[in-house]
């Protein structure tokens, strides 16, 4: 079999698609490839001739369908299968972030997602940040804080986004405040002038800290119970490792259900526990805002 490190980009990228449409779909053809990356039929032609050279046992063209199905003995070369990839894909379609003619799934299953809220995020209040961040730059922003009756303007110096599950924040160092903080990209009202960072990403403690969450299955669930919980988190030896930044720790807990007393629920809607909580919790952020 022939080594793909050394093909350019745009081939291997198709070479990548004709696996993943075998894998999930089982068959592959031109159109495919013509219809997803807008290329001529000799180079849809060349790129499925160039996969079987590399991949001889991996498809065969199905005379009587007109299309490349896979064989019985199909060894990704390309692509290694992943479950979140493909339903990544389902939950950006399901949630207008992608086309569905820009996924790589070709017979998309019946698919459903629970509704989100949209948290308004301003184009140009992004584009600013992002341009804040890229160029280690503070901005100043007109903010609508939790803890204020009214917005005010403040100085930040953003050098990552964050995500929490539901809404998207700018980790930065506040200049008012003289200490790092999550702002929500929705609550920036406006955006003033820029001027040279006074501080660097590397400073930020909390957000190149890591915490690993252990969690297992409720002990009040039954035996039967708590194994499906096990699979269902992927565990070993009853429990999962969770990475996460101690800057996002307050939402990974409130996301997972962790930042109560597992006590206070019901053990079959609570599920999982931290096993060590005492170690996490006083890892816990404060820098909300």
């Amino acid at each position: 079999m022939a080594d793909g490190s050394d093909l350019r980009w745009g081939i291997e990228r198709r070479l990548e698609f004709i696996e993943f449409r075998l894998f999930w779909e089982g068959h592959v053809n031109r159109a495919d490839l013509m219809d997803t990356f807008a290329v001529s039929v000799n180079q849809a032609s060349a790129d499925l001739n160039r996969y079987i050279a590399m991949a001889p046992h991996n498809m065969a063209y199905d005379k009587s369908a007109r299309t490349y199905v896979r064989c019985a003995a199909f060894t990704p070369l390309f692509l290694k299968p992943d479950a979140s990839r493909y339903l990544s894909q389902l939950r950006s379609v399901a949630d207008g972030i992608l086309d569905r003619s820009d996924a790589w799934i070709g017979q998309f299953p019946a698919y459903e997602a629970t509704p989100t809220p949209v948290r308004g995020v301003n184009a140009k209040t992004l584009r600013s940040v992002v341009a804040a961040i890229r160029r280690a730059e503070a901005i100043e922003i007109r903010y609508q804080s939790l803890s204020q009756p009214e917005p005010r303007w403040r100085w930040i110096a953003p050098h990552a986004i964050a995500f929490d599950g539901f809404r998207w924040h700018a980790r930065a160092f506040c200049e008012t405040d003289k200490t790092f903080k999550d702002f929500v990209l929705g609550r920036i009202i406006d955006v003033g002038a820029s001027r040279p960072a006074l501080a660097r990403d590397a400073d930020d403690v909390e957000w190149h800290d890591q915490v690993v969450l252990e969690i297992g299955a409720h002990p009040d669930l039954s035996a039967m119970q708590q194994k499906i919980i096990e699979l269902d988190y992927g565990m070993s030896d009853g429990k999962a490792m969770v990475p996460v930044r101690r800057a996002l720790l307050y939402y990974a807990l409130k996301r997972l259900g962790l930042d109560t007393d597992p006590a206070a629920r019901n053990p079959q809607d609570q599920q999982i526990i931290l096993l060590n909580r005492e170690a996490v919790i006083n890892n816990r952020s404060t820098s909300c805002n």
